[in-house]
């Protein structure tokens, strides 16, 4: 697994829902605050979205956005004021009436939601702002723009298949607006991390085996450079040294199997790289400030009553 890979399945949760939308005269939507992550794009015409909190964003054809931290907003016809803001129709009663004639001049859009356990995110995308604009250019992110084809001609039939096609191009689009973030550069730490052959090779290694008995030596033998080298550049860009990161990792990997799970403590513990479940749980409690059969419970909880709040289709 890479770091993209781990980052986003350590806190994916459930199924993404979404939806095609038609819309044409004058129409404003609200998006109230999820527990998740939001995506818009733009598959005809153009809108505008207006975060919570922040400045509007005019959206044209081909564009994608994402709303990574569930980000409360509206979209509309035109530019986003107060007034705009105040009539906003909640979404769900949006999508829920008649929709638009296939003619009628317009906007039509894709619009769905991930369910995301934010409680451990991962810093690449803990640092994702609140709005993350791809603009549609040709011949950029090929990959993106084949995947909101393909998904946009799933909504638009009832085919064979779909329900087992819809749900894994939602989740191949979010992968894709996140490497689309990174390749873009857009300011953060991260795609500076990834970016370095040393620090991204350490990454890689401890990764695709987080319970190996790794130490500074033998990390910096796989990254191939010196163990200062690697301490000097790995500390400077991902902002605590390799074997910090390394625990840090192992116990949010512990916490997501705790989640999503009904794995034994050992278990748990052999798989993150822990010798004994006491091992694991004392580490756990000191990072979590609980123990791991109390997380375990808090967390079935909380999943439980998202999942009775629906997320829709």
């Amino acid at each position: 697994m890479d770091v993209v890979s781990d980052a986003i399945a350590t806190v994916r949760m459930g199924r993404a829902s979404s939806n095609r939308v038609r819309v044409s005269g004058s129409w404003c939507a609200r998006f109230a605050p999820y527990d998740g992550a939001g995506f818009h794009v733009v598959l005809e015409g153009g809108c505008w979205l207006l975060p919570d909190g922040g400045s509007a964003v005019p959206l044209g054809v081909g564009d994608a956005v994402l709303l990574p931290h569930g980000t409360g907003h509206v979209i509309a016809d035109s530019p986003v004021d107060a007034e705009a803001v105040a009539r906003a129709v909640p979404f769900e009663r949006w999508t829920g009436g008649p929709p638009s004639s296939p003619t009628a001049s317009g906007a039509e859009l894709l619009c769905g939601k991930y369910r995301l356990d934010h409680s451990r995110v991962h810093p690449l995308l803990a640092e994702l702002p609140t709005v993350v604009h791809l603009p549609n250019r040709v011949g950029d992110q090929a990959e993106l723009r084949a995947a909101i084809d393909l998904l946009g001609g799933e909504l638009g039939a009832d085919r064979p298949g779909s329900g087992i096609a819809v749900p894994g191009l939602v989740d191949l689009l979010l992968v894709y607006m996140i490497r689309a973030w990174v390749a873009q550069d857009g300011g953060g730490a991260w795609p500076a991390v990834l970016g370095d052959p040393v620090t991204a090779a350490a990454l890689r290694a401890l990764h695709a085996d987080p319970a190996a008995a790794w130490s500074n030596e033998r990390l910096a033998a796989e990254a191939g450079v010196s163990r200062p080298t690697l301490a000097r550049r790995f500390t400077s860009l991902v902002g605590r040294p390799p074997m910090a990161y390394l625990t840090w990792w192992r116990l949010t990997l512990a916490a997501a199997r705790l989640r999503d799970t009904e794995d034994s403590l050992a278990a748990i513990a052999r798989r993150v790289g822990y010798g004994t479940p006491y091992a694991l749980s004392h580490a756990f409690s000191r990072e979590f400030g609980t123990t791991p059969g109390r997380y375990r419970a808090t967390r079935s909880a909380a999943m439980t009553q998202q999942a009775g709040q629906g997320t829709g289709r």
